[in-house]
């Protein structure tokens, strides 16, 4: 099951984040067709969030084809975003998390690691004419 957090310093809106969160983990195959997303009563009681925010984002997902309402029973993911370069996923990200300890040994906190990161990951992703 997916443990959702927020990330107030975003500025990215609280429903948003949870449909981000349940589309990375898709990706990942941290989740997969068939597996039950929390109640929006645990995501509520955890995130101290509007149960309005919570269906917002359900009903985004539902729209976006991943997931569907059981009345009574929840909302299930039936739809997966994961694709063949998931093998890839473990050494990349044995090599990432090598990096990150590098950066942090280098004295890089936390925010400083994020902006190298962001920075050079969106200049690598530019297409040029």
């Amino acid at each position: 099951m997916i443990d959702f957090h927020l990330d107030v310093r975003s500025g990215v809106s609280p429903y948003l984040q949870l449909v981000q969160q349940v589309q990375r983990a898709l990706r990942l195959g941290l989740l997969s067709v068939g597996d039950q997303l929390p109640t929006v009563k645990e995501v509520v009681a955890k995130l101290a969030i509007n149960p309005n925010t919570v269906l917002k984002a359900y009903r985004e997902l539902e729209h976006l084809g991943l997931v569907t309402p059981r009345p009574g029973l929840g909302t299930f993911v039936t739809h997966s975003l994961a694709d063949d370069s998931l093998a890839a996923h473990e050494p990349l990200r044995r090599e990432l998390l090598s990096w990150l300890e590098k950066a942090h040994r280098a004295g890089l906190d936390a925010d400083s690691i994020e902006a190298l990161f962001m920075t050079t990951f969106r200049k690598a992703t530019e297409v040029t004419p």
